[in-house]
């Protein structure tokens, strides 16, 4: 399962088209190459595909999704995260 998780952006790399975003906490670079240039600030809430930023999404949205999110975290236990994760990180459509 591939999951989207709502990803807010910390820092902008222009040179190298990147942005550093954080995922409930996780830090990870995203491609800025299917956004359009300049749309994407530091603060923004997006949503990543395969290692880019696919769109941005309002930051009401982002944050209530956050919430389900912990909310469903919250009722699993150690395994069933451990494999939600494990799961995720191998996600044949993530790509490189």
């Amino acid at each position: 399962m591939c999951l989207s998780i709502p990803s807010k952006v910390v820092s902008i790399d222009t040179e190298n088209n990147i942005a550093t975003v954080d995922t409930m906490g996780v830090q990870r670079t995203a491609g800025l190459d299917l956004m359009e240039e300049g749309s994407v600030q530091i603060g923004d809430y997006v949503l990543l595909h395969i290692g880019f930023i696919m769109n941005k999404i309002d930051e009401e949205d982002a944050l209530e999704s956050l919430r389900v999110y912990r909310e469903i975290l919250e009722k699993l236990d150690e395994e069933e995260r451990r494999q939600m994760v494990l799961e995720d990180d191998n996600c044949p459509e993530r790509g490189a």
